[in-house]
């Protein structure tokens, strides 16, 4: 059964599946301080209702959300949300840090001042296995970061831990990367190390990359390819994305690859109106419906099929959360 935020369901019931969306990108501290500027929570809620619902009517029945600890996580917004949508969203555990840990944890654990086991291995297994605070509602899946930098000592901590808790739970891990920099394959580098089921891996933003070279080596070792990223042009623009995945569909890649937006409802790097407004101007496509409006027909116009489509949006989803063996 997969872990959702209205309860456990069987991974055959997740249908479509967009792999890699946000329902809030949140930074609580500015947000407890200086919110006033720029949220409203009940114009924020009733909004992410209409999005999330507008896709519902598209055909999609769940979304991924690894909005983990670093990006604000917030368990009961997302739960007001979706009790007034009919969508299932799985929610993750795990920390997102491009290189520090917070102080709380850098003082915590193997190496560190107070010593002792790693804490993360702890919070991680128990979001799983119990729930996420006081929520009830359990992760699905695990989230950490490799980024330009490569593996800082404290994202190996973090994805050591990762790799820990994936052993004892089975939950399978979605890794942000750097294409350019090919960070993804450090990931799997790393997890094969620590005994992680590569086929439960999947290696984030692998489709900012062009590089058939890069997109085959990993998918060769089992991962999926998360070409999550339709919408932001900045880092790869949609006809050449859609290509790269034209080409490794015709080369019989389908089966490793999920597609999404890493979109969100609202996300407060652009927060206020003008910066939302720039956005908006910027990269108009980035929304949760770009996908299923403007990606499906120009795949199908490149040549991949419904047969494929239908793998990466509902087979490959549901194979990911199935349990290994």
């Amino acid at each position: 059964m997969v872990q959702t935020v209205r309860g456990a369901v069987d991974p055959s019931e997740l249908g479509t599946t967009l792999m890699h969306e946000h329902v809030f990108v949140l930074t609580p501290d500015l947000l407890t301080n200086y919110g006033r500027d720029y949220w409203d929570e009940e114009v924020r809620v009733a909004d992410a209702v209409d999005k999330l619902r507008r896709l519902r009517e598209l055909g999609v029945d769940t979304i991924v959300d690894p909005t983990v600890v670093g990006l604000g996580r917030d368990i009961v917004r997302v739960m007001r949300v979706n009790a007034e949508v009919d969508l299932t969203i799985v929610v993750a555990t795990g920390l997102y840090t491009f290189d520090e840990l917070p102080r709380q944890l850098q003082s915590r654990g193997p190496g560190s001042l107070l010593g002792g086991e790693e804490p993360m291995v702890e919070m991680f297994i128990r979001d799983i296995t119990e729930g996420v605070g006081e929520t009830g509602v359990r992760a699905a899946f695990l989230k950490g970061v490799v980024e330009e930098k490569g593996f800082t000592p404290d994202q190996e901590r973090v994805h050591r831990a990762i790799a820990a808790a994936h052993r004892e739970t089975g939950a399978p891990i979605t890794v942000h990367t750097n294409s350019e920099h090919e960070t993804g394959r450090l990931a799997l580098d790393l997890y094969e190390a620590e005994g992680v089921d590569l086929t439960k891996v999947v290696v984030g933003h692998a489709g900012d990359s062009n590089d058939l070279d890069y997109l085959r080596a990993l998918a060769d070792r089992g991962a999926l390819l998360g070409c999550d990223r339709f919408g932001l042009d900045r880092f790869n623009p949609t006809d050449r994305r859609v290509a790269t995945v034209a080409a490794l569909c015709a080369e019989g890649y389908a089966a490793s690859i999920v597609l999404s937006h890493d979109a969100s409802c609202y996300i407060d790097f652009y927060a206020g109106e003008e910066a939302q407004r720039r956005l908006r101007a910027g990269a108009p496509n980035w929304h949760y419906e770009h996908i299923h409006r403007d990606v499906l027909p120009a795949l199908r116009a490149a040549g991949v099929t419904d047969e494929q489509i239908t793998t990466m949006l509902v087979e490959n989803p549901r194979r990911y959360f199935t349990p290994a063996g």
